[in-house]
C-alpha cells in the first residue's frame, strides 16, 4: 500500500513544484499542472502538465551522461497514488545557487542583452546577429536563482566564479554544455531544435556535482521544429513560449509592464499548450504519452 501525500512533511512550494520530505536522505519532488510566465503563476492550469514534465525529465535523465538526483523509478512505491506519474523520489542535495543556462541560438533575454550591449552574459558576440541566429558553438550564460516572484538575472562567468569558486564554476560550465550538446544532438535527429535550456545542480554528501530538479522540459527549454527554422523571425515552438506569446499579444489585453497579474488563459490556448507539450515529449522520446503512468490519478 502506498503512503498518502499527507504522510510526508511539506517543505516548500515553487512556481510549479512542491517538495516533501520522504526521509533523512530523500525528497519527493511533485510537479503540478501550474504554469508560470513573466514571473507570475497563472490562474489557469494545463491538464497533464505535471505528468508531461516528469516524463520528459525521466527520459532525459536516462539519456544524458551525467549523475542525477533520481533515487527510484517513476512508479516507486514511496510515491503516493494521488501524485503518481508527476512525482519522483530524489536524493537530497545541497543546491548550487546558480541557474546554469546553455544557449545554442540567440533569443529571449539573450537577444535583449545582445541588442543592448553586443554581449550575452559578458560574452562578446559578432555584429549583425538577429532573432534565432545560431551560435558557432553553444554558450554558457548563467543567471541568478531568484526567489519566488522575483526575476532571474543574467550574470557573467566571473560572477559565477565569485559565487562558487573557479573550480566549481568551470565544472558547472563544462557539465552544462556537455549535457546540452548531447541532448540537442539527439533532439535534432527527431526533427526538433533545442534552442536553449537551463539546469540546476547540487552536490551530494561527497561533494560531487549532481544534476537536479527538471531537465529539458518544455518549461525549462525552447523547442523549435527544425523543418521550419529560419533566422530573423520568431520561431514556432513546442514550449512555454507559446503561452508567453499569447500573453503579450493584443488579444490578451494584458500590460506586461503594469501592476496587474496576467489574465486567465482561454480554453483554446490551454488545449494547444497541452498538445505542444505532449508533441515535444512524444517526438523526442519516441514514446506514447498515453503509456506514461498515472493517467487515472
Amino acid at each position: 500500500m502506498r503512503p498518502a501525500l499527507s504522510d510526508y512533511q511539506h517543505l516548500a512550494s515553487g512556481k510549479v513544484r512542491e517538495l516533501y520530505r520522504v526521509d533523512d536522505e530523500h525528497l519527493l519532488l511533485v510537479a503540478s499542472d501550474r504554469i508560470s510566465a513573466f514571473d507570475y503563476v497563472l490562474d489557469s492550469t494545463i491538464p497533464d502538465k505535471g505528468r508531461i514534465l516528469t516524463a520528459m525529465s525521466v527520459f532525459f535523465f536516462g539519456l544524458v551522461e551525467a549523475a542525477n538526483h533520481l533515487a527510484g523509478p517513476p512508479d516507486d512505491p514511496r510515491i503516493p497514488d494521488e501524485v503518481l506519474g508527476r512525482a519522483l523520489v530524489v536524493r537530497q542535495l545541497e543546491m548550487v545557487p546558480v541557474e546554469c543556462v546553455a544557449r545554442g541560438y540567440l533569443t529571449g533575454s539573450g537577444l535583449l542583452d545582445y541588442q543592448a550591449t553586443g554581449k550575452v552574459c559578458g560574452i562578446a558576440l559578432p555584429p549583425g546577429l538577429v532573432e534565432a541566429s545560431r551560435f558557432a558553438t553553444p554558450l554558457f550564460t548563467p543567471a541568478t536563482k531568484a526567489a519566488l516572484g522575483d526575476h532571474d538575472e543574467n550574470v557573467s562567468f566571473a560572477h559565477v566564479i565569485e559565487t562558487v569558486g573557479a573550480v566549481r564554476a568551470n565544472q558547472l560550465r563544462d557539465r552544462t554544455l556537455q549535457i546540452y550538446v548531447q541532448a540537442a544532438d539527439h533532439a535534432l535527429t527527431k526533427g526538433i531544435i533545442i534552442a536553449d535550456t537551463k539546469f540546476e545542480f547540487g552536490t551530494d554528501r561527497n561533494g560531487d556535482l549532481v544534476l537536479g530538479d527538471e531537465i529539458f522540459t518544455p518549461d525549462s527549454s525552447r523547442y523549435w521544429p527544425a523543418a521550419d527554422y529560419r533566422a530573423g523571425v520568431v520561431q514556432t515552438s513546442f514550449d512555454k513560449q507559446f503561452v508567453r506569446n499569447w500573453l503579450i499579444s493584443p488579444e490578451s489585453g494584458w500590460d506586461r509592464h503594469g501592476s496587474q497579474p496576467p489574465p486567465p488563459l482561454p480554453d483554446d490556448i490551454i488545449d494547444a499548450t497541452r498538445d505542444r507539450y505532449i508533441n515535444a515529449y512524444e517526438r523526442i522520446s519516441g514514446l506514447s504519452f498515453d503509456d506514461w503512468i498515472g493517467g487515472g490519478a
